[in-house]
């Protein structure tokens, strides 16, 4: 990432993990349940969802506070609970994730569950924590359901499963990587937007954009599964090609999913186009789109 991306993670990623800590820390329940939740938060990450939030709320003129973190933190406890889930036996059956032993290899399945549900369900009590508007804090809320469950990226885990062992079409590819990785960074954005308080147009131009970077992130993730090692990505690395899972490399050949990369780059690109054009400088969210090095 360029130098203003690296400047604002550096200034923001602290504050994020503060968040995530204090949190955590004033909450009451089980020790052990507390001591699961808090291995996978802090078994590292990038952060993307959360610092690309944020980067949508300054790129909209908006002003980070305690309660655009507790937002933003909100978000990665979400995303951890997809992680600790998805790394399950009934799942994807990892052993490691972020360089670590996934959850269930510490704590046991049982635990690694409930953890799950813990950061999942406590995201929600977060944000209704915060001192925002009560119609901003349920809008939010709303919304993050939506991107997380059913409509989002609950649905695209299930497409992926059933689709395991067969060959999908380009189309319906992207349908199921739109709900399991793009919900979530379109909401990223979405909600970055929201707490900048910008109008509706807007707001449904930064959701593109997250909807196109989520794409790109998961195409950029297929490309890294087989060009990459188990040391280098921090998880097992061949494992979809050997799970003949569906992914853009597979159904495209390598060439193409660089291409179809570049593609969805173009249209991310578009989107911040016309958000210049509004009057914004977007700049920083620019920057983010160099995070895809091929």
């Amino acid at each position: 990432m360029n130098q203003q991306v690296t400047y604002f993670q550096n200034l923001y990623l602290p504050q994020i993990e503060q968040t995530l800590e204090d949190y955590l820390g004033q909450i009451k329940g089980q020790a052990s349940l507390k001591k699961a939740m808090q291995y996978s938060l802090k078994a590292g990450g990038k952060r993307i969802r959360p610092l690309l939030m944020l980067a949508s709320l300054c790129a909209l003129n908006g002003k980070i506070d305690q309660n655009s973190l507790q937002v933003a933190a909100s978000l990665e406890m979400v995303h951890t609970y997809s992680l600790i889930h998805d790394d399950l036996p009934a799942m994807d059956n990892d052993d490691l994730r972020r360089g670590k032993p996934t959850n269930h290899k510490i704590f046991g399945e049982a635990l690694a569950i409930l953890a799950g549900d813990g950061l999942l369900t406590n995201a929600f009590d977060l944000i209704l924590s915060t001192k925002l508007n009560p119609h901003l804090q349920v809008k939010l809320a709303q919304n993050l359901s939506r991107a997380a469950g059913v409509q989002g990226m609950v649905s695209g885990q299930v497409a992926d499963m059933a689709g395991q062992g067969k060959q999908l079409s380009l189309e319906s590819l992207k349908k199921l990587h739109n709900e399991k990785t793009g919900a979530l960074l379109a909401y990223a954005c979405q909600a970055g937007a929201l707490l900048a308080g910008v109008d509706d147009n807007l707001v449904a131009k930064l959701s593109k954009f997250g909807l196109e970077f989520g794409l790109a992130f998961q195409i950029y993730d297929d490309i890294l599964d087989v060009t990459k090692t188990t040391v280098e990505l921090g998880k097992t690395a061949g494992k979809d090609v050997a799970e003949a899972k569906n992914t853009y490399v597979a159904l495209l050949g390598l060439a193409g999913a660089k291409q179809e990369l570049q593609a969805t780059l173009s249209q991310a690109t578009d989107v911040l186009a016309d958000i210049t054009l509004m009057g914004y400088d977007v700049t920083l969210l620019t920057g983010f789109l160099e995070y895809f090095e091929i």
